[in-house]
């Protein structure tokens, strides 16, 4: 099966940068496209970052309902990939990360 190499540079959004993703070196959280599919998702990491993956679990998280000045307004639906490394992968998403 061949991927467009376009597509595959599009379907990672942005790296989930929160304490509770940190906690553990061998496990990153990204926002991926809403259509990406596991496949895709698990070729794109693999050709940004050269590194094997052991494990994917995605989730669709429903946007949230907020008030502004008032009014009820709600975030967009997103997306987020849960991606397990093997033994000794690191993915380093900052230039001064630890």
């Amino acid at each position: 099966m061949s991927m467009n190499v376009e597509r595959l540079m599009s379907v990672l959004v942005s790296p989930r940068v929160t304490s509770k993703a940190y906690q553990n070196e061998e496990s990153v959280v990204f926002n991926v496209l809403p259509d990406a599919t596991k496949p895709e998702i698990k070729a794109a990491i693999e050709l940004l970052f050269g590194v094997k993956i052991v494990g994917l679990t995605t989730l669709n998280a429903g946007g949230k309902t907020r008030r502004f000045s008032g009014k009820i307004g709600r975030t967009k639906n997103f997306k987020k990939a849960y991606v397990r490394l093997a033994k000794g992968e690191k993915i380093e998403l900052f230039a001064n990360a630890n």
